[in-house]
């Protein structure tokens, strides 16, 4: 098995691996009054197992994985994708990647959820061990929770490299457990056939429809198979899934379901009743392992599409720090991280069991999978290049099946699905609102500002006193004459002897070449433009900026040189824009925002903040 495939089953199938802790108990429990008999059993085994081979082989494994943005993958890479295959259709545009955005702000409820029901799922197993313990099942979750939030600041480096071999054991156990039970009662193989699907879905319409909200949970994870398609390249994944995750999985469900053919009590906790009584505890052991590993997968997933949203100009500076100096994907998030745990712990909290919890779980799997089944269609027909009628018949049978899942779940939205959709939403408002903020904020900063090359023209007839040394404006408006330098000049009445308006741009792709990252042009009156060109996976970095440009023949004294930025006051009025209640929410963000200096890494020494006042 090679190190790339064996680090993907460590971290990518997190996630969907230990949904077999709960599934099964979800699909056949009896909370739609479905029979535990031998054609229901086998309908409903078959019903999961065409959605693992429908929803993750066909669709994310083989078709959704080849639209991959430089590499990367995952809900906002797909996003940005689209985005740049939309450029000139601005309505469309414009709603498919405000879709994207909704998206990925569901990610956060996932997020949010998928700790608390894996580590509570494993955790449930020392019930069967013991009914006396169930009193410290909650206890021990939070526990578990806790401490891992707790190490996320130190990176997960350290530990990561267990990931690979613990996952690897969990999926051999579950295929064991699985096979085990197969031996004794192969007639459940039959179900791998989609007669039997068929048959269930025609017989019992109504209980299959509700049936899709707990076959869902067998299928949860699949966005981490996209997302993290850069972390190890889309053909280990792949391998990891067809010749190792996904016959794991199969053999697990269908032995469970063989159990609960020859012992219908077994459905208080089929997982755990697989396993004789002495294995019990290892079993435990090893399946919060397995939980924490998929709790963390997640969390990662938070703070990569936090900083994407940063990059994108979704959402305020928030300070991101590296915890690796060798992977630069390694990245800590304080404020994302202590308001999952906090989320996280109100979950354990509330719901107290994982069932419980599976009511709540679901609604955003599916909301995402539908965003990328109508996302998928545009990048067949814009990027590809494929026919309507082929992107069509590819797109919207895969958007159907997503729309049941979807449609089962909103079942659950009194039960614990209105979580995730609040967080959601919360999210999506957030977003949205610092973005349409910027876009406003630009626009308010433009009207008043002078252009560049008439400020130059003026400042060759009637040039001021220039003093030594170099001044780097930092500046979004590039075209324009950065406040910062205008006070500046009005208060000092000085100008440096060299002047560089440095723009930092954020491009739609995740990375971009370093031999592209900077272009300098001349102004004249030593007055120079700076774009520093990021992908959205990146962060920008001044000082290693400006080594690049001495590289390139366009020195910088560090000593010598001086940072100016604005600092602007927001001022709620009611002019055209944005709605109060959002100017108010836009400044509140803007004020709690890291400062710019400190963003770009520009050394608090060199830095000279000035102020003006903003009426939005």
């Amino acid at each position: 098995m090679g190190m790339l495939m064996l680090g993907a089953i460590g971290v990518v199938f997190g996630d969907i691996g230990t949904s077999p802790l709960y599934t099964m108990r979800e699909v056949f429990g009896g909370h739609h009054g479905l029979a535990l008999n031998h054609d229901n059993v086998l309908g409903l085994l078959s019903v999961v197992f065409w959605a693992l081979v429908i929803v993750v082989t066909l669709k994310y494994v083989t078709l959704i994985m080849r639209a991959d943005n430089r590499g990367e993958g995952g809900i906002l890479a797909l996003t940005a994708l689209v985005s740049g295959g939309l450029a000139r259709e601005g309505r469309l545009r414009w709603w498919l990647v405000g879709l994207g955005i909704f998206g990925a702000a569901m990610f956060f409820g996932d997020a949010m959820i998928t700790p608390a029901v894996s580590v509570l799922g494993a955790i449930e197993g020392i019930e069967v061990m013991t009914p006396a313990l169930k009193a410290f099942v909650v206890p021990l979750a939070l526990v578990i929770l806790v401490a891992l939030f707790a190490i996320q600041k130190r990176g997960t480096g350290s530990v990561g490299t267990l990931f690979g071999p613990i996952c690897a054991a969990w999926f051999v156990v579950l295929a064991l457990l699985g096979a085990i039970q197969l031996v004794a009662n192969p007639e459940v193989l039959w179900a791998l056939s989609p007669t039997w699907a068929v048959s269930f879905v025609a017989a019992n319409p109504m209980v299959a429809f509700l049936s899709l909200g707990a076959v869902v949970l067998a299928v949860t994870g699949t966005e981490a198979l996209y997302a993290d398609m850069g972390h190890f390249g889309a053909s280990p994944i792949r391998r990891a899934w067809l010749l190792f995750v996904m016959p794991a999985l199969v053999l697990n469900y269908f032995g469970q379901g063989a159990l609960l053919l020859a012992d219908p009590k077994a459905i208080q906790n089929p997982f755990y009743l697989l396993a004789p009584q002495w294995a019990l505890l290892p079993l435990v052991i090893l399946a919060t392992a397995a939980a924490v590993i998929a709790s963390q997968a997640v969390i990662s997933g938070a703070f990569s599409i936090a900083r994407a949203a940063v990059q994108m100009g979704y959402c305020p500076r928030i300070a991101i720090r590296h915890t690796s100096e060798k992977t630069m994907g390694q990245i800590y998030v304080p404020f994302i991280n202590w308001t999952l745990l906090v989320a996280v712990a109100l979950l354990v909290v509330g719901f107290r069991s994982s069932s419980a919890l599976a009511g709540a779980y679901g609604i955003a799997v599916t909301m995402s999978m539908l965003i990328d089944s109508l996302l998928i269609y545009f990048v067949m027909r814009r990027l590809w290049r494929w026919s309507r009628w082929i992107a069509l018949g590819i797109a919207a049978p895969l958007a159907l099946i997503d729309a049941a899942f979807l449609a089962s779940n909103s079942l659950k939205i009194p039960d614990g699905g209105w979580f995730p959709l609040l967080i959601g939403g919360v999210v999506f408002t957030l977003l949205t609102t610092w973005k349409r903020g910027r876009k406003v904020l630009f626009d308010r900063l433009s009207e008043d500002a002078l252009p560049l090359e008439q400020f130059i023209q003026s400042i060759e007839l009637a040039p001021p006193v220039r003093v030594e040394g170099t001044a780097v404006f930092l500046t979004s408006t590039p075209d324009r004459v950065p406040h910062a330098l205008l006070h500046n000049l009005k208060h000092n009445k000085v100008l440096h002897e060299r002047v560089v308006f440095l723009t930092v741009v954020t491009r739609e792709i995740p990375y971009v070449a370093t031999d592209d990252r900077i272009e300098i042009r001349s102004l004249g009156g030593d007055f120079h433009r700076m774009l520093a060109y990021y992908g959205f996976k990146e962060e920008p970095d001044v000082p290693e900026l400006l080594e690049q440009a001495g590289r390139s023949g366009f020195p910088f004294e560090m000593m010598e040189t001086s940072f100016f930025v604005s600092r602007e006051t927001l001022v709620s009025t009611e002019r055209p824009g944005m709605s109060r209640w959002r100017e108010r929410l836009f400044s509140s963000m803007s004020k709690n925002a890291v400062k710019a200096s400190d963003f770009f890494r520009v050394p608090a020494n060199r830095v000279v903040e000035l102020g003006t006042q903003v009426e939005l």
